[in-house]
């Protein structure tokens, strides 16, 4: 029994570890629509604003 509780406490740990990865924030998400096209290394948003991002457009579309 108590090396039951002890594989279930691990496998909870390891889902919630995971959970940030698929949260992951990428440009022009939420309500931005997501990524319309890139304007030289910025990111044209689908609501038509640039994103803030960091990322290289350019390096992204590879």
């Amino acid at each position: 029994m108590k090396l039951g509780l002890v594989a279930v406490a691990v496998l909870a740990a390891v889902g919630i570890s995971a959970v940030p990865a698929i949260a992951k924030n990428t440009p022009c998400s939420g309500k931005k629509g997501g990524i319309a096209r890139c304007q030289g290394e910025k990111f044209v948003c689908r609501d038509g604003s640039i994103s803030a991002s960091k990322q290289s457009c350019s390096a992204s579309a590879k």
